[in-house]
């Protein structure tokens, strides 16, 4: 399927995949901080991240309000108007959280997003790469030597 454009070339064909079988006519995958990470069906530029925004808005005042009541899940999300839905949802992968919305149209169902949701969520997990492994970027007496230095420089040494 061409159309899909992704920043992180791993989500690329789990994203196509995805808008093939659910039918959906836009799809953006994102960190759940609104970074895109692959994009479909989206026209212009300011579309996408303007989508992004209120996707991770969205997907973090609903996991704060769950929190509230007491609920511990993932964030899902379907409204279905007369002429299209939009399907909103976090799930977790090796590098963290993130974050689906998909608009289809009648050609589809809620039913068949969800389903497909679960497939993307599979393909997203075993393709994405492991986390970089955090390196220590100072040394244990960076400190030590920044004040030390910063006092010889201030003539306090």
């Amino acid at each position: 399927m061409t159309g899909v454009r992704a920043v992180e070339q791993w989500a690329e064909a789990p994203l196509a995949n995805f808008v093939r079988e659910s039918g959906a006519r836009l799809s953006l995958l994102t960190t759940t901080s609104g970074q895109v990470v692959a994009q479909y069906g989206f026209t212009r530029s300011i579309d996408v991240m303007a989508a992004a925004a209120l996707g991770a808005g969205v997907v973090a005042s609903t996991s704060l309000m769950t929190q509230m009541i007491g609920e511990v899940g993932y964030v899902k999300i379907n409204n279905r108007g007369p002429g299209q839905g939009i399907f909103l949802a976090e799930f977790d992968t090796p590098r963290g959280k993130y974050v689906i919305l998909a608009v289809y149209g009648s050609g589809s169902s809620a039913g068949l997003v969800q389903l497909f949701f679960e497939d993307l969520v599979e393909e997203i997990t075993s393709s994405c790469p492991a986390p970089e492994t955090r390196r220590v970027i100072l040394a244990e007496d960076f400190e030590r030597e920044l004040n030390d230095n910063l006092a010889a420089l201030f003539g306090r040494k």
